[in-house]
């Protein structure tokens, strides 16, 4: 980890160079509000008993500021339903950090996001229909406090590296452990990405470390999108044993630049080592399947109507079938 680290800020040590006085002096500081919400209604029944309801999932407010050609700031928060307690919603910040950027390297310190994901994430283009797998089954938050820095070698290969709490946004760092991750990112050529990713977290006193794992492969053209993806994790939230991996397959027909169709696959499996007769994540291990249309009738607005179906490892528990109507609103 300290490898990394003097690593990354090597890099951007050596990187940081007087600007140009040309171009500061025609660069004038300035700043964009950004406003993205998540809205839908949907219709989920399982076990014969159905629950109609409308909702908003989230919604972001924030701000981007230039303060140079080369360093910029975002604060972003987060206005969504907790999980817990007795509040309908809470606010919080998600993003909020300071970047420097110039040619091929971006470095990034503060609340950021999440390297793990983010470039599948990007790929996939739907999460406010259904997140990632990562994110979605618990493998990492999709933010976190910590530095990242991003290096393109040249159009087809690019690297990233980032030291983070490992805790999420939502969690002020509570223990001494730190989490380092690496990612290597191929374009073999223009239509291919491939994607590796590894990190590692461990406790100074402890045996037990936490380590991520995943890979994809996409394929884009202008008629379609296609990527698979297999994540793997051992030892979630440093507790031993529990192991879990799993596969994520989606996909897009683009029928023009407003309308596509939309599908997905995921199998979410933990695994057992220990005598027990069940694993540790068996109640909520199964299957998920989406298929959908999406339609953007103006910039900045989409609506995708689609049906979701869980089912459930655990065989004693129904499936559940929902139709859902999501609609994003972008400013």
């Amino acid at each position: 980890m300290k490898i990394t680290l003097l690593l990354l800020l090597t890099a951007f040590g050596f990187t940081i160079k007087p600007v140009n006085a040309q171009n500061s002096e025609n660069f004038k500081p300035s700043g964009t509000p950004e406003v993205l919400i998540f809205s839908n209604f949907n219709s989920s029944t399982t076990n014969g008993k159905s629950l109609n309801k409308f909702d908003i999932t989230r919604a972001y407010f924030g701000y981007k500021y230039n303060f140079s050609p080369t360093f910029s700031g975002r604060v972003t928060f987060d206005v969504g339903n907790p999980g817990v307690g007795a509040l309908n919603y809470t606010a919080y910040i998600k993003y909020g950090y300071l970047q420097y950027q110039k040619k091929d390297l971006t470095v990034k310190f503060g609340l950021i996001q999440n390297t793990m994901y983010e470039m599948t994430e990007s790929y996939w283009g739907n999460r406010y229909i259904y997140k990632v797998f990562q994110d979605q089954y618990g493998f990492a938050a999709s933010a976190d406090f910590g530095i990242s820095a991003l290096y393109n070698f040249s159009k087809a290969i690019s690297a990233d590296v980032m030291i983070s709490n490992g805790e999420g946004y939502k969690v002020l760092n509570t223990d001494s452990v730190l989490k380092a991750g690496v990612g290597v990112t191929v374009h073999p050529i223009k239509s291919i990405t491939l994607r590796g990713y590894f990190d590692n977290m461990k406790k100074s006193n402890s045996t037990v470390n936490q380590n991520s794992g995943s890979f994809m492969a996409g394929y884009e053209n202008k008629s379609f999108k296609i990527a698979a993806e297999y994540n793997y994790q051992s030892n979630n939230k440093l507790l031993n044993g529990n192991d879990f991996d799993g596969y994520s397959l989606f996909g897009k027909v683009f029928f023009n630049a407003k309308t596509n169709l939309f599908a997905r696959y995921d199998l979410l499996k933990s695994i057992n080592n220990t005598t027990k007769p069940t694993s540790w994540n068996f109640s909520k291990d199964g299957q998920f399947i989406m298929l959908g249309l999406e339609f953007s009738p103006v910039k900045g607005v989409k609506f995708a109507p689609n049906y979701q179906l869980w089912t459930p490892r655990d065989h004693a528990k129904s499936n559940m079938s929902s139709i859902f109507l999501n609609v994003e609103i972008k400013i």
